[in-house]
């Protein structure tokens, strides 16, 4: 070996490369996972045009559209890199249309996704900041600023798949039940095996994209199969609306409907699979997510039972959203050699 070898040799330093954590990628990315989401939504999707025909389709374009140019023009404005290719924003979108009544005005959705995008999202940095749903904070928006829009119902004619006859109908089973109980403090109709069917293939009136619990399901499953989602959130969800509801109509039943009532109307379906799973606004720990989805189907029947709203999720989540901090740190796990009784000073 000569002089010159040995000097290169000599002058080959290791190269450290420094980086922050995560060091090991999954192979998931953003906008793989937001298509996931995308695809499992489509059963929801084909069931709302079936039933709400043409406002589902309006709803829909009218808030993926204002979502996708509100998030580009806000970036543009704020001197950001482009986001819209993740599809973060179509994914809210479709979401926030999903919590809207039919009839709601186009320039009323455009204002709520406006809203979900700028305020909700980029004002706090973008994807992955955010501490509430973007969502559902559109829809909380147009609810306080349009309340008679967003809870009005006007008479739709639903054409029924099974068997080919229309069912009328003038609210939401929820307001149905709330107004009735208010007024007469009588439960205003019959929930029995036939109506609770009709209530999961989307026979009921309601948001264009809640009605059908069965295709929610369906979208459900995969984002489960593609991992995109835990079961610890829809399952404490819905399985604490279970229970309490139950423990309410055991107690009264002259003044509480059954348990699969409450879960099969409103937004409990879409609420535990799409909303509270959220993995920018949810729990990061396992057990975490169970006191998350436990929080949240108490506070949705709360508000539901006792609240000025017959329905109660979106606000359930939101505030369930606002201690996910607290409830992260004080379910992380203990850290290996860590003493977790009382230090001993010496």
């Amino acid at each position: 070996m000569n002089g010159s070898d040995n000097r290169s040799v000599q002058t080959e330093e290791p190269i450290f490369i420094i980086s922050s954590s995560p060091h090991i990628h999954s192979g998931s990315s953003i906008t793989g996972i937001m298509a996931d989401v995308i695809l499992a939504m489509i059963p929801a999707f084909l069931t709302s045009l079936w039933f709400f025909r043409w406002n589902a389709l309006r709803l829909v374009l009218v808030c993926v559209i204002s979502c996708v140019l509100s998030e580009f023009i806000a970036r543009k404005i704020m001197r950001r890199n482009n986001t819209i290719q993740d599809l973060s924003a179509v994914v809210t979108g479709i979401l926030l249309a999903f919590n809207l009544p039919p009839d709601l005005p186009s320039w009323m959705a455009a204002l709520g996704s406006f809203f979900a995008i700028v305020i909700a999202k980029q004002l706090f940095g973008g994807i992955g900041y955010n501490p509430f749903n973007p969502a559902l904070i559109g829809r909380v928006f147009l609810l306080i600023s349009f309340p008679v829009q967003m809870t009005t119902w006007s008479r739709w004619t639903i054409p029924t798949p099974l068997t080919g006859t229309d069912a009328v109908t003038t609210a939401t089973p929820l307001g149905l039940v709330k107004t009735s109980l208010s007024a007469s403090g009588n439960i205003p109709f019959v929930f029995d095996t036939t109506t609770a069917w009709n209530f999961f293939i989307g026979i009921k009136n309601g948001c264009i994209g809640e009605v059908s619990a069965l295709a929610i399901i369906i979208g459900g499953i995969y984002l489960l199969y593609r991992k995109c989602i835990c079961w610890h959130i829809p399952l404490s969800f819905l399985g604490t609306i279970y229970l309490f509801t139950l423990i309410l109509y055991k107690t009264d039943p002259s003044s509480n409907m059954p348990p699969l009532f409450h879960i099969l109307t409103g937004g409990a379906m879409l609420g535990a699979w799409f909303m509270a799973t959220d993995m920018v606004t949810s729990p990061v720990t396992k057990k975490g997510m169970i006191v998350f989805g436990c929080g949240c189907g108490l506070l949705t029947v709360i508000i539901r039972k006792w609240g000025g709203y017959p329905e109660g999720v979106s606000f359930a989540i939101l505030l369930m959203n606002a201690i996910t901090p607290l409830i992260n740190r004080f379910t992380r796990p203990r850290v290996f050699g860590h003493y977790k009784g009382k230090r001993i000073e010496l």
